[in-house]
């Protein structure tokens, strides 16, 4: 299966990052490179890019769209180890960093990856096929209270309880191993007229059970910041998130970064001595146009959000 993937907002991030000729940029998640190709294209001979990527097939797959580009850098990891990655190279500044925390429609669309209830597939749902937890794991051999707890926390799935309380009954007569077969567990524990119902019932448990596998919440602030203090001054930062849970995180660290003082409202004088290390350049998250959402239906629930070093 061949990789592919529309890059969601891709003239809203490439214009946001402002890109320099000569700048050193980080696409953390470079994915199957549709906004590292428009970065790479304005880039002169002096500049550089560096990929990051947790699947191999996408690190493999941007090797052979970029060969003919000796100004790139690619590297399999995780996006949460690309600050350490990058010092050990040499590299302390940066001059714009993307971080695009979507799933690519690759892996989405192959079943084999296990990640949607769209496809019949075994239940994996690992973005790093070496890592060793997978969803099959998690769904045969979890508690009843740790599965509860995951739905609600990562899925915000008011029907926690009930989803689990059959996914264990199931279990019980034979392993859980298809995404189909979770499905329908899913599905019999809603009332029908809400089965199909926009969307589906089973997003909210699939996108939880995700986020367990590949600890996406995990070292996400601390990334950020981390990539915030690389940032030279005039360099810029962008975020593509999908669901509430990471954008809060990311929210949270801007706004945070972006502001003088952190003291308790009821503090009549600053005690902490913070300082604000950049300005937000959109106070409410920039979506997909109507025009996108034709061509691109996955963008519905994207959310960027921009950052300059000052």
């Amino acid at each position: 299966m061949e990789f592919k993937h529309i890059p969601v907002l891709l003239s809203e991030v490439i214009d946001g990052l402002k890109i320099k000729k000569n700048g050193i940029y980080v696409d953390c998640t470079i994915g199957g490179g549709g906004h590292s190709a428009q970065i790479l294209k304005r880039l002169s001979k002096d500049g550089h890019l560096y990929g990051f990527d947790r699947d191999q097939e996408a690190i493999e797959h941007c090797k052979n769209k970029f060969k003919s580009y000796p100004n790139i850098t690619l590297f399999h990891s995780n996006f949460k180890n690309a600050p350490k990655i990058l010092k050990e190279n040499g590299v302390e500044k940066i001059d714009g960093f993307l971080i695009d925390l979507g799933v690519s429609s690759y892996q989405i669309d192959n079943a084999e990856r296990g990640f949607s209830f769209n496809h019949n597939g075994i239940l994996d749902m690992r973005m790093d096929s070496e890592d060793k937890l997978t969803a099959y794991q998690i769904v045969n051999s979890y508690s009843k209270e740790r599965l509860v707890q995951i739905l609600y926390q990562y899925g915000e799935e008011a029907n926690a309880k009930k989803i689990v309380e059959n996914i264990i009954n199931a279990r019980k007569i034979k392993p859980i191993e298809t995404t189909f077969q979770l499905k329908d567990i899913i599905e019999k524990s809603f009332p029908k007229r809400v089965v199909f119902g926009k969307g589906g019932v089973s997003k909210k448990t699939f996108q939880a059970l995700r986020i367990e596998v590949n600890g996406e919440l995990d070292g996400l602030r601390e990334c950020l910041l981390e990539l915030i203090s690389m940032l030279n001054k005039g360099g810029r930062g962008a975020v593509l998130t999908f669901h509430s849970l990471e954008d809060r995180i990311v929210k949270t660290v801007f706004k945070e970064e972006g502001s003088d003082c952190l003291c308790p409202p009821k503090v009549p004088v600053c005690i902490c001595g913070h300082k604000a290390s950049i300005k937000l350049l959109n106070k409410k998250p920039i979506t997909a146009t109507e025009e996108e959402l034709k061509l691109n239906p996955r963008s519905s629930s994207a959310k960027l959000r921009l950052i300059e070093k000052i």
